[in-house]
């Protein structure tokens, strides 16, 4: 049965400060370090066989701490990146609050917002369920470990569940260097397993 970590990089500058990240390529703080060490030495504990990565710095540096520990290389896959969003990103969530009170309660209602030149959602998810299923593939049977961004995690669960869109508002943020675990069952598909672990 092949098995899905799908976990979230460690804590940014940014995360802490409310910032919007999207595609810029923000580096780990030391908290962020310090809870990627200690989250790869639980999932080091679960042997996984193949270890993928967003191509951005928070994610690949997350997932390096894992492959110091169990000596396994990254391959880093760029469909695995945050949401782009537009205009917003590089703005406080306060920032954004201030300058478009209106668009910003449709944005955290789950509403798009696409006049900003966002990433669609539907695009997201489908990169993100792409890219997952190719991952899966290439280590069937295995134990996966992707490392990749918050929201983009949530997307790609959704579509590889093929959940409808009423259900993401129903799902938690997930928190810095805590994951998803998806099992693929030979007769009935993808199932999830655990949803913010860790």
């Amino acid at each position: 049965m092949t098995r899905l970590l799908l976990w979230r990089h460690g804590q940014t500058a940014w995360n802490a400060a409310d910032r919007v990240q999207g595609q810029l390529d923000i580096d780990l703080s030391e908290v962020g370090r310090t809870q990627a060490e200690a989250a790869a030495a639980r999932l080091a504990e679960l042997h996984p066989d193949l270890i993928v990565a967003s191509d951005l710095r928070r994610a690949a540096d997350t997932a390096a701490a894992l492959a110091a520990i169990t000596g396994l290389g990254v391959t880093h896959d760029a469909r695995l990146r945050e949401r782009h969003y537009g205009e917003w990103q590089g703005l406080t969530n306060p920032e954004i609050t201030a300058r478009w009170p209106e668009a910003s309660e449709r944005w955290r209602a789950g509403f798009p917002v696409p006049e900003f030149g966002m990433e669609d959602l539907d695009e997201v998810g489908k990169r993100m369920a792409d890219a997952l299923q190719d991952v899966s593939a290439a280590a069937p049977g295995g134990t996966i470990v992707v490392a990749s961004h918050g929201s983009a995690i949530r997307r790609g669960v959704i579509a590889l569940l093929g959940w409808p869109e009423s259900v993401v508002r129903t799902l938690g943020v997930i928190s810095n260097c805590h994951w998803v675990e998806l099992h693929l069952d030979p007769r009935r598909g993808w199932q999830l397993r655990a949803y913010n672990a860790g």
